[in-house]
């Protein structure tokens, strides 16, 4: 078989089938990186003065990653700029708070055209390369720059914005094109790739759609496909029982004191819909004053870009609205939101989700949303909790028999968190076992043996960037 080179901003850990904290993306590519003996390639971390294209070699648990630092300046433009402060809110629908620079592009470009100089000796004929997210939307034009002829695919982890949004951004056109360079193109939803064809049907209206999932560019195709991202289904189901899990689950039952667990997990983004959803609560609770005492909100938020401006200000607002209502609301023996700004080990989180009645899963805009598929593998099958789902998280799509919510609306999150909590056990195990199927069936190998088989399909003809 071909071999396999991944390439992302960060490598993620790959410790190896037995690791207990590896994420869903690495469990699935590092399977694939042992099977073809590839290499995972991405920024290590790092900084350093200055950029020598110096890579560090490793080999975990039989993947091999190759990784490089960056320059202070690269990190600062590249990452927390273009990525996180232009494209990562824009494409979240959040224009109010996304800053265009010109240096920002400069540093994005300037990052993704070093990892294609450091990369592409790297590269041998009959590999297949994969590149992931907004922070590598160019790699696959600055290695056709270079020669590389090599089947390409990219996989966009986060939504792509109507086009109207993606007009505000100063580069939309060549950053788009760019994307012409790969032969395969993934989203999770087809409503992110209706959206990336309405934006390519209007602003390159040269270019033919052959069918439901091709672009013909001159004399070659380039393939687009909806494929969304599971969980290691079965390894996340089995850490539930694991005994740190149980323990766990033990120690937040007891804290409970009988009291229902309502839970929520993200990590600390404006898009995550955090303060809608503690106002959403605060109603629940104007609105239902006999379960003052008999349920409470654990929000666990770990900090996530502290040198952005705009993660500062959502955190110093959550701070404000859960002291807030928990000054409305707590009495000497109860207080109804516990926020904690920190994170957990894969093995804790599924014995807290496990005690917890209700999912609370509500981005105001999201790619997919891994948390609600972990939410639903943790659970007892023959006493389940509910999980209350945003609309507007790429999961939906999957997750009918979810209490699907607006998140923009208090009263939604009221009305379903109150319906969460009433539920009859027959209703709550019917919905879990249809929910459960989906994300067995449609889990995180899926995923990657979605994308790598039309990865793998021969093109027309080989691509070029001039």
């Amino acid at each position: 078989m071909s071999r396999l080179i991944v390439i992302s901003n960060r490598v993620q850990s790959t410790g190896g089938e037995g690791s207990t904290n590896q994420g869903g993306l690495a469990v699935a590519l590092s399977a694939a990186l042992r099977e073809s003996n590839g290499i995972w390639f991405g920024w290590s971390g790092d900084e350093i003065d200055h950029f020598t294209g110096h890579i560090n070699f490793q080999r975990h648990g039989g993947v091999a990653t190759a990784t490089v630092d960056l320059e202070a300046q690269d990190v600062e433009e590249y990452y927390n700029g273009f990525a996180n402060r232009t494209l990562w809110p824009l494409f979240h629908y959040r224009i109010d708070v996304a800053e265009f620079e010109r240096g920002f592009a400069d540093g994005y470009e300037r990052v993704n055209a070093r990892f294609a100089d450091t990369v592409q000796p790297l590269i041998e004929p009959d590999d297949l390369v994969w590149v992931h997210d907004y922070h590598m939307i160019p790699l696959g034009a600055e290695l056709r720059r270079r020669g590389v002829g090599n089947r390409m695919g990219f996989f966009l982890h986060i939504p792509w914005p109507p086009m109207r949004l993606l007009l505000a951004l100063p580069n939309h056109r060549e950053l788009v094109e760019a994307m012409f360079a790969y032969d395969v193109i993934g989203f999770h939803t087809r409503d992110w790739l209706d959206s990336f064809f309405d934006y390519i049907r209007v602003e390159f209206p040269e270019i033919y759609r052959d069918g439901e999932d091709r672009l013909v560019i001159g004399d070659r195709a380039v393939r687009v496909i909806a494929c969304p991202i599971g969980i290691d289904a079965a390894a996340f189901r089995a850490s539930a029982e694991q005994p740190e899990a149980l323990a766990t689950y033990e120690r937040m039952r007891i804290s409970a004191n009988g009291r229902d667990l309502i839970i929520g997990v993200d990590r600390l983004d404006y898009s995550k819909g955090l303060q809608e959803r503690f106002l959403g609560y605060e109603r629940f609770l104007s609105s239902h004053a006999t379960a003052h005492g008999r349920v409470f909100l654990l929000q666990i938020a770990p900090p996530s870009r502290e040198d952005v401006q705009s993660y500062r200000e959502i955190r110093s607002a959550l701070d404000s609205l859960s002291g807030r209502i928990n000054g409305e609301y707590a009495t000497v023996e109860w207080v109804p939101i516990r926020y904690v700004n920190k994170g957990y080990p894969r093995d804790q989180l599924a014995g807290i989700y496990r005690a917890a009645r209700v999912g609370l899963v509500t981005p105001l805009r999201d790619g997919m949303n891994l948390v609600a598929k972990e939410y639903v593998a943790a659970q007892d099958a023959d006493d389940p909790g509910v999980l209350i789902l945003s609309r507007f998280a790429g999961a939906a799509e999957q997750m009918r028999d979810a209490l699907l919510v607006n998140p923009h609306s208090p009263e939604e999150i009221a009305d379903a968190i109150a319906q969460a909590l009433s539920m009859p056990k027959a209703e709550r195990i019917r919905r879990w076992q249809a929910l459960m199927a989906g994300v067995a069936d449609q889990d995180v190998i899926w995923w990657q043996r979605c994308f790598a088989s039309a990865l793998s399909e021969p093109s027309s003809s080989p691509a070029t960037v001039e």
